[in-house]
């Protein structure tokens, strides 16, 4: 059965790559961002199952507008998708007030007002799900000049773990997924704030994906809902050998490559 998803982010990158996944199998797409062209561009190519909405999702109140028009436009929503970011480039020791404000702004406040924005339909419906899109790095320290965006994302995590056990006990209907991407081959790096310097590839044995490799792990998790899911299986891998021993796994970090 076709669903209507909210795509925040979605005017490129993964957001754009999950929308054109969805309407090209009969789901209807709300495409949320802030490029207005670009959403056109993008709604234009996947049709009539796709309704652009420019929003700015660190407003709260353009983020509740989208939910209404998402509802006006469709009648339901079945699920939403947090995937709006951006990237900082700054060491712990440079990062300014301003800068932390913009990533917790960016990358938690707009994902928590697309949560509150929405848990009252999915409520009257009792079936919903909401999928936030974090990163790798939010659990693991590979790149320190990351720090305040991988923070941002951290929180996000919590809220989303706290959320999912607070539903599971009130409202067993409504889902909510955290999905965790790596390296990714999208504008992410270029749009970051200061940009991005060069990253090695594959640092710690995991490959970039495309956006589409990731959007296809987000689509499998709307279909079949899951608690959390890294977007590269050798993730999930270094993940937990950086929990089983932090101080080693840090220290082998500080080795230069060979």
């Amino acid at each position: 059965m076709a669903k209507t998803v909210v795509v925040t982010g979605a005017s490129s990158g993964i957001g754009a790559a999950v929308a054109t996944q969805l309407a090209a199998r009969g789901d209807r797409v709300v495409l949320a961002a802030r490029r207005g062209d670009e959403l056109d561009r993008l709604a234009a190519e996947l049709g009539d199952n796709a309704f652009p909405v420019v929003t700015d999702v660190t407003v709260r109140a353009e983020v509740e507008h989208l939910r209404d028009r998402a509802i006006e436009r469709f009648g339901d929503v079945d699920v939403w998708i947090n995937n709006a970011g951006r990237g900082l480039s700054k060491f712990v020791a440079e990062v300014t007030d301003d800068e932390l404000d913009e990533m917790i702004a960016v990358n938690v406040k707009s994902a928590l007002y697309g949560m509150q924005a929405i848990l009252p339909h999915f409520r009257a419906r009792g079936a919903g799900q909401i999928v936030n899109v974090s990163s790798f790095l939010s659990r693991v320290p590979m790149a320190s000049i990351r720090s305040a965006y991988s923070a941002s994302k951290a929180a996000l995590n919590s809220l989303t773990a706290n959320l999912r056990m607070d539903l599971a006990a009130s409202d067993p209907g409504i889902h909510v997924t955290l999905v965790m991407p790596g390296l990714v081959s999208t504008e992410f790096a270029q749009h970051a704030v200061h940009g991005t310097p060069p990253i090695r590839p594959g640092a710690g044995g995991a490959p970039s994906q495309t956006a589409d490799e990731v959007a296809a792990v987000i689509v499998r998790a709307i279909d079949e809902p899951v608690a959390e899911v890294f977007t590269n299986p050798a993730l999930a891998g270094i993940s937990r050998k950086y929990f089983d021993d932090v101080a080693a796994f840090e220290r082998g970090m500080r080795q230069p490559p060979q």
